[in-house]
């Protein structure tokens, strides 16, 4: 049994001194990895560094500019808003205004064109009335002077008769 005691105290050992080479090995491994990262963070830092100091300067310089744009695009809305009110209101006054000269004109035009169309009345019946009488003045001397002549005339023939002997 001691044999056994001791060649477990061996094996043991020697897995002990293994883990401790693996546990070394593992140290160092990872201080390199430790040291690659750190020299990569400070190259990465020593270029990004004067970009973000870059950016940091010219966000600077840009946004006063910014804000000042913005408020200019604010007040031009605002003044373009404005205008367009002034010129609707505008148009819409020369609309009304437009209407009210359409309806002027034309009552007086209806109100010409009545009273050309009463004077046309007028002058027809005062002209119309004393012509008609004078035809048939006329037509009396004629059938007058004709009968005193003996010649007799046929009756003569309506409008309407004569259209309807064209028809047959």
């Amino acid at each position: 049994m001691e044999t056994w005691l001791q060649t477990f105290v061996i094996v043991a050992a020697a897995a002990i001194i293994l883990q401790m080479g693996i546990l070394i090995a593992l140290y160092l491994q990872f201080r390199q990895m430790n040291e690659r990262i750190a020299r990569t963070t400070a190259e990465l830092q020593a270029r990004i560094l004067p970009v973000l100091s870059r950016l940091q300067t010219l966000m600077e310089d840009v946004q006063p500019r910014l804000s000042s744009a913005a408020a200019d695009v604010a007040e031009i809305t605002h003044l373009a808003r404005a205008q367009a009110v002034k010129v609707d209101r505008l148009f819409t006054e020369a609309v009304d205004r437009l209407r009210l000269q359409i309806v002027r004109a034309d009552q007086l035009i209806t109100g010409a064109l009545e009273t050309v169309e009463s004077a046309g009345k007028e002058v027809r019946r005062s002209i119309s009335g004393p012509a008609q009488k004078l035809v048939a003045l006329f037509k009396g001397i004629q059938a007058g002077l004709d009968v005193l002549r003996g010649i007799e005339r046929p009756p003569q023939r309506t409008a309407e008769h004569q259209e309807e002997s064209l028809f047959i």
